[in-house]
């Protein structure tokens, strides 16, 4: 059973990876490149239990637990005694290479080395340390404390323990593990990233407004959330780079990013976390 886990980056999915750690009563610790960043993940963290507590999901007591549970720091030595290490870095290889190679000098021999990667091949990311066969994808979903599904994606190099190892890890935190192939965009990326673009294009062309695109999937297909929402939620950084990476694999036209996409990114409107996408966030 793993009980000292390790989390290479403090954002909107780092920081829920650790927070699901310290709430599944895991010792957590949190490596960032600058102190900044480092308080701006805790605060997250902070502002999520007390969410929780909130909504009743958990009391202050445990809420106070779980932080203390988590060490922020930014020197990755300190990740010497983890039994599994996830980085959750920007979706760029190889900036993702270069974090896990990192690690492949500091952890134990026997630790599993996990991406969070949406869209990467996992062999792409296991030649980069010595041990491939200790590679392996583990996906969460944004918002990490509400969604349940993990892909875990084993790369023609990864053991057959690491994988079994992974899923155990995954179904200790209260999740659900769905073993995906390694491709680009895995399972759910595969699916949802053609409908966001599609999406995207629609409101692109003038064929309707940004809210009756989300309205029809929300009302129409009982979609808890329309796409354009949905783009905002995840980033629309992310979902150009996941959009990029599966049209390098497989060139094929519905994983171009659109052209609309591309300005909104080069302009800083990419979602909810810089308070402007196709909507607007004014609390951010």
């Amino acid at each position: 059973m793993i009980e000292r886990v390790g989390v290479v980056g403090v954002g909107q999915m780092g920081a829920g990876i650790a927070e699901v750690c310290a709430r599944s009563g895991l010792d957590v610790i949190v490596a960032d490149e600058n102190a900044e960043g480092l308080k701006r993940g805790r605060d997250r963290i902070a502002v999520s239990l007390k969410r929780a507590v909130k909504a009743g999901k958990m009391s202050e007591a445990d809420a106070e637990a779980a932080l203390g549970r988590i060490r922020f720091t930014e020197d990755l030595q300190e990740f010497a005694d983890r039994q599994l290490a996830v980085e959750a870095v920007v979706e760029v290889e190889a900036v993702k290479t270069a974090v896990l190679s990192k690690l492949d000098l500091i952890l134990p021999e026997d630790a599993i080395l996990a991406s969070n990667t949406s869209s990467i091949p996992i062999m792409r990311l296991g030649t980069a340390t010595t041990r491939p066969h200790n590679v392996v994808g583990v996906h969460f979903f944004n918002p990490v404390p509400v969604l349940k599904l993990v892909e875990v994606i084993p790369s023609l190099a990864t053991s057959d323990e690491t994988q079994a190892r992974a899923v155990a890890f995954v179904e200790q935190l209260g999740k659900q593990a769905v073993v995906a192939q390694d491709r680009a965009g895995f399972v759910v990326n595969s699916l949802l990233i053609p409908y966001l673009l599609a999406a995207i294009r629609m409101a692109e062309g003038g064929f309707a407004s940004a809210e009756d695109i989300d309205s029809g999937m929300v009302l129409g297909c009982a979609h808890p959330m329309g796409p354009l929402a949905l783009s905002d939620l995840i980033g629309l950084d992310t979902v150009k780079l996941a959009a990029e990476a599966m049209y390098e694999e497989f060139k094929e036209p519905l994983y171009t990013p659109p052209a609309l996409l591309l300005r909104m990114v080069e302009a800083g409107r990419l979602g909810r976390k810089a308070g402007r996408g196709f909507y607007e966030y004014p609390s951010v």
